[in-house]
């Protein structure tokens, strides 16, 4: 297996990550799952797991952030009507991360699967608020807290998915169409790449060089992204939406009920 830190063979590999780094940030800005590209692609290039996962963060917060501030200046992320999922976020990816390398997880990774499988139906069979129905003033506080504590927690210890969770929640939870449901996800998953960041940087355990190359394609990718689904809107981002959460169901099954990596 060839390693991103042989000189040798580094150009290659790094242009061959940074590329797949700009598809996971524009595929992410508008479904969510780019970690489903970016962390086997890390995986293959030969970084230890824990590598993987700090690294992943690095790059992972760049795009997020830029996705999460181009929905915000376009009104369809109110940062006042989620405080309390922003802090739950935090905590929840804080303690996620801390947890990461002993939290017993094989229950939670045979689960996977039959949960993205239930997001993926009811994006193709339920129904989706049109734009003009949303009502923020209906956006219930209380929710927030579990949501963005089990959603953060899971995204401080590995996070492929994450994006598309929390777009699948947040339409189940409250009254919001899909375009600003993504605006949500996004803006959530920043807080919780952020969170974890911090923990992995202060255990030493990201690659600088590899994490920031990425993170400038991702960030590319994120911004062309976001601007792709909020002019293409639910037509756009359904289709990706379903094509990304069914290429996460199969890669989690496979992973996780057959023993392939």
């Amino acid at each position: 297996m060839l390693s991103v830190l042989d000189p040798a063979m580094a150009p290659l590999t790094l242009g061959l990550l940074v590329a797949v780094a700009f598809i996971a940030g524009f595929i992410d800005a508008i479904a969510g799952g780019g970690g489903l590209l970016t962390i086997p692609a890390l995986l293959t290039a030969g970084l230890p797991p824990h590598l993987v996962l700090g690294t992943n963060k690095l790059c992972a917060t760049f795009g997020s952030a830029t996705a999460s501030l181009t929905f915000y200046r376009r009104g369809l992320f109110a940062p006042r009507i989620w405080r309390n999922a922003l802090l739950a976020t935090a905590v929840g990816a804080l303690l996620g991360a801390l947890l990461a390398h002993w939290m017993p997880s094989a229950w939670l990774n045979q689960m996977l699967p039959l949960v993205v499988f239930a997001c993926g139906l009811y994006l193709l069979f339920g129904h989706i608020h049109d734009p003009g129905s949303t009502r923020t003033g209906t956006i219930g506080q209380h929710r927030q807290w579990p949501q963005g504590l089990s959603l953060g927690f899971y995204d401080g210890v590995a996070g492929p998915g994450t994006g598309s969770f929390w777009t699948v929640s947040t339409l189940l939870l409250y009254p919001l169409d899909l375009l600003r449901a993504s605006g949500v996800a996004r803006s959530m998953n920043f807080v919780s790449n952020a969170a974890a960041l911090a923990v992995f940087i202060s255990a030493g355990q990201v690659y600088w060089a590899l994490g920031l190359s990425m993170g400038a394609a991702l960030m590319l990718g994120a911004y062309l992204g976001a601007r792709s689904a909020i002019r293409g809107g639910a037509r756009l981002i359904r289709p990706v939406f379903v094509l990304v959460v069914l290429a996460l169901t199969a890669r989690l099954v496979w992973q996780h009920w057959f023993g392939q990596a």
